[in-house]
C-alpha cells in the first residue's frame, strides 16, 4: 500500500504564501494522475489543482492565478505553491496520486 505524506501546512496571514509538498512512500507504477484537493469544515472535498497525462494542469476557478501545481513523476513528489492566500482557502489539503490519498495537512489563513 502506497502512503502519501503531505507537509507544509500551517497558519498564515491573508495575502501570505505557503508551499505544500507531497511524497510517495514507494514507487507508484504508471503514475498518471496527481492532484491537490481540499476540504473545509462542513463542506465536501473539492479539487484544487491537478496534473494529468504528465503535464496538463487544471485549476479550480477560485485559485487560478494564485496557486501553482507542479510535480515530478520520477521522484514522485507533488507541490502546491499558494500565494495571495485568503481566509476562504482555509481547509485541510489532501494530495492524490492515481488512487492513493494523503492524510491531509491543515492550512489556516487568518489574521
Amino acid at each position: 500500500q502506497v502512503q502519501l505524506v503531505e507537509s507544509g501546512g500551517g497558519l498564515v496571514q491573508p495575502g501570505g504564501s505557503l508551499r505544500l509538498s507531497c511524497a510517495a512512500s514507494r514507487t507508484i507504477f504508471s503514475l498518471r494522475y496527481m492532484g491537490w484537493y481540499r476540504q473545509a469544515p462542513g463542506k465536501q472535498r473539492e479539487l484544487v489543482a491537478e496534473i494529468t497525462g504528465g503535464s496538463r494542469t487544471n485549476y479550480a476557478d477560485s485559485v487560478k492565478g494564485r496557486f501553482t501545481i507542479s510535480g515530478d513523476n520520477v521522484k514522485q513528489t507533488l507541490y502546491l505553491q499558494m500565494n495571495s492566500l485568503k481566509p476562504e482557502d482555509t481547509a485541510v489539503y489532501f494530495c492524490k496520486m492515481n488512487w492513493s490519498w494523503g492524510q491531509g495537512t491543515q492550512v489556516t489563513v487568518s489574521s
